[in-house]
């Protein structure tokens, strides 16, 4: 089993850790898109859509390809992808459960 260095996970989870990075992901999870057609898609402002795409780069989810004057930025690879898959398994199964969650919040 790989062991990860706890500190690095934090870092690799904080990615996930906000709602406008969740839809960002979801955003492109299909096929890479520019930081105008995400903005459009999302309807939030031009610098946070880039806050959130830095914060995404940074943490090593996803990645931005040059053509021309554009960026377009996708999903590093098939494990993000299907790590967002996994999610959607894993909540469709816990939801109910999850009322109880704000009230743990340390």
């Amino acid at each position: 089993m790989v062991k990860v260095d706890i500190d690095l996970k934090i870092k690799f989870l904080h990615g996930f850790s906000n709602k406008v990075r969740i839809q960002i992901l979801e955003n492109i999870k299909e096929e890479e898109k520019t930081v105008s057609q995400i903005v459009t898609a999302l309807n939030v402002s031009q610098s946070s859509i880039s806050q959130h795409l830095a914060c995404l780069k940074g943490c090593g989810l996803i990645v931005g390809r040059q053509e021309g004057k554009y960026i377009y930025y996708g999903l590093r690879n098939q494990q993000v992808s299907d790590l967002l898959h996994m999610f959607d398994v894993v909540l469709e199964d816990v939801q109910n459960d999850m009322v109880f969650c704000e009230n743990h919040i340390v």
